[in-house]
């Protein structure tokens, strides 16, 4: 396949669609997970679907390695209330099978599935049925003939492995397909994904295959998939963790998309990594904050730090803040105070004040008497050594008046004279030039 220069603004050219979710062409990254049940157990797996879509998911995928896990997706895709994809490995007739049951997409490796004829028959028929596919390789299970060039160039190996999916589906006329390429080597995914993007218009489903625990796991896959999305590479992700909770899997794509700033979902939440300023249990604030932040779909942005010293101007953004002290502490929007409270009432005040804004449209309510007392308390509880933002910003802003100031008296004496000085034309040097002096 030659290497046209696609255009990598955007993750892909192409765009398919699994159910209702568009992935690829624009579309934003969509965020899948995979159920951790016995498909053919119905309820378990219905139960944990409609755990992972309350938490975000778009899509789901389930392992169909048996016929009786064929016979539950059947059902499984008419209650599902996201897409659901089937998993297929080794046996082509499951994949045909999941297709007929209704998969709203079938996952296929091309490399052991039983080889290009059998691959011709679930395509055959995905085009009949109009099923999208998802085709591709891991670094686990690359061809055969590709095993020697692994150890030389894995990445290398990876990409050629995909390229050779992707000129496999194009022989058998066939485009609504997206590719994934996943690596346990975070490097290995990266640069592997970069050379493919170029190399390819079709929807990437991106992922760090056997990532790990959700600790380790979840920090692999920032790292990988973040680096990639960052690039603009990717269409659609999955966090693969070893838990049997799939919706932590969901949980960990929405903060990495969150923190891109690629879509929106929720509450965010900003927390100070604490220091030996610390004077109340700000873990235990934290935490609970996190936790009573579920309830909010809105995408806005609240503050825990952990002193008054740096509590404003660290997160003046934030559309609602709390900075603590040894007894009191003080609730802020958008830079200004609103009020001071008792530390232990830091939590329950902030939330009162969350709701007050909703129930008032989206308005921030303030009492200017309560908003007065509490910058006299963070004046009070400033360190008058410290260099807050607060301080930061005024020193910034003497410093622009002054260089503003001695701008203009530059400025006063560069400009001409509002009485300009006569020049003969007749005597100059230049007499006879287009122009006149005058």
């Amino acid at each position: 396949m030659d290497a046209p220069p696609y255009n990598t603004d955007m993750a892909s050219q192409r765009q398919i669609h699994v159910g209702g979710v568009p992935i690829g062409g624009g579309a934003p990254v969509a965020v899948q997970t995979m159920t951790k049940t016995e498909t053919a157990n119905l309820a378990a797996t219905m139960d944990q679907i409609h755990t992972v879509a309350q938490a975000g998911a778009d899509i789901v995928r389930v392992a169909v390695p048996r016929e009786q896990d064929v016979d539950a997706l059947k059902q499984i895709v008419v209650q599902s209330p996201i897409p659901v994809i089937a998993d297929i490995h080794f046996n082509h007739t499951l994949a045909l099978k999941a297709i007929e049951a209704g998969a709203h997409c079938v996952r296929i490796n091309p490399g052991n599935i039983g080889g290009p004829e059998k691959v011709g028959e679930v395509v055959e028929l995905a085009k009949r049925r109009g099923t999208p596919l998802r085709v591709g390789v891991n670094s686990g299970s690359l061809p055969k003939h590709l095993r020697e060039l692994e150890f030389e160039n894995p990445v290398e190996a990876l990409v050629t492995a995909a390229v050779e999916t992707v000129e496999l589906m194009e022989r058998l006329d066939f485009e609504n397909f997206k590719v994934s390429m996943k690596s346990t080597s975070v490097p290995n995914t990266i640069a592997s994904n970069r050379l493919l993007s170029g190399r390819i218009p079709y929807p990437l489903h991106l992922g760090i295959t056997e990532a790990g625990t959700k600790w380790s796991g979840s920090l692999k896959s920032a790292v990988g998939l973040g680096t990639l999305l960052a690039d603009g590479i990717g269409d659609t992700i999955r966090i693969s963790l070893s838990t049997f909770h799939a919706e932590e899997e969901v949980k960990v794509a929405w903060e990495i998309l969150k923190a891109l700033k690629l879509r929106e979902r929720g509450p965010v939440l900003i927390a100070c990594p604490t220091c030996g300023r610390l004077q109340f249990d700000m873990d235990r604030v934290v935490a609970e904050v996190e936790t009573r932040l579920e309830a909010y779909d809105d995408p806005i942005e609240v503050s825990v730090l952990g002193c008054a010293v740096n509590g404003i101007g660290e997160a003046r953004h934030a559309d609602f803040g709390i900075t603590g002290a040894k007894d009191m502490g003080m609730i802020y929007s958008k830079g200004e105070p609103l009020k001071k409270v008792p530390t232990d009432q830091l939590v329950d005040e902030l939330f009162k004040e969350i709701d007050r804004y909703y129930e008032s449209g989206k308005k921030v309510q303030r009492d200017e008497l309560a908003a007065a007392e509490a910058r006299e308390w963070l004046a009070a509880n400033e360190d008058a050594d410290a260099l807050t933002p607060e301080k930061l910003a005024a020193l910034e802003a003497a410093k622009a008046a002054q260089e503003s100031e001695a701008d203009g008296v530059l400025q006063s004496m560069l400009e001409p004279q509002t009485s300009p000085l006569e020049i003969d034309e007749a005597v100059s040097p230049v007499a006879g030039r287009r122009f006149s002096r005058r």
